[in-house]
């Protein structure tokens, strides 16, 4: 089985690599600084790592050269917070806004695009969004509308490709670098660590749920 992760170098997306890859997963992963990413996943079996920014176009292509065919899985991880402190909508800067919108919604669309010809039948695509892209917390508005934007993206892309699988995923809350920027200077450790959320991914990944969107705390308690 091949796969791409985005974001792989920490949080969720090195430890869905870690158990992808101890399932004798093929993946290319990739992440912004390549030796941050190289560390990470040194020693996993069946993982190339290409380091790049998910929106640029050429490193989108060498991703997806890195994987090689048919493509049986692709989650989109990498996503930005944007300016932290998060600012309210009133005063966040619509340039930053651009760039978050560039990361969250433009570049996971156009590496789907890039990778539909070479998927297999019933190949799975999962999108992580997040709770923000459906509830309205106060200083979201940037990342959550992205979100929600990337989660409708999704539905769609379903509805359009009747044969893959298509998933927007709310992890929830995890103990990760992202979550510790959105609420500089506080304690975060109470989070539970993204390796709890694995086994949700898992089920979406290994089982025949239909498009759509999930919870990973949901579908953990399903598979316990």
């Amino acid at each position: 089985m091949r796969g791409i992760i985005t974001g792989a170098s920490r949080g969720l997306g090195l430890a869905l690599t870690r158990a992808l890859s101890g399932r004798g997963w093929q993946l290319a992963v990739d992440a912004r600084g390549a030796p941050g990413l190289e560390r990470a996943v040194a020693g996993l079996a069946g993982v190339v790592a290409v380091a790049g920014d998910i929106a640029d176009p050429d490193h989108r292509r060498r991703l997806v050269d890195a994987v090689g065919e048919p493509i049986d899985l692709l989650v989109n991880n990498a996503s930005v917070l944007g300016p932290s402190p998060l600012p309210p909508l009133a005063r966040y800067s619509v340039r930053e806004l651009r760039s978050v919108y560039e990361a969250n919604v433009f570049a996971p669309l156009a590496l789907v695009q890039l990778s539909l010809p070479h998927f297999a039948p019933g190949a799975r695509i999962v999108n992580l969004v997040s709770d923000a892209a459906f509830e309205a917390y106060e200083r979201w508005g940037g990342y959550g509308s992205s979100k929600a934007a990337l989660a409708q993206i999704t539905a769609v892309l379903g509805t359009e490709h009747p044969g893959l699988r298509v998933y927007a995923v709310d992890p929830g809350d995890m103990c990760t670098q992202m979550q510790q920027e959105a609420f500089p200077g506080e304690d975060i450790s109470d989070r539970p660590p993204p390796e709890e959320s694995v086994p949700g991914l898992l089920t979406l990944i290994e089982g025949c749920l239909p498009s759509g969107l999930y919870r990973v705390n949901e579908l953990v308690a399903a598979s316990a």
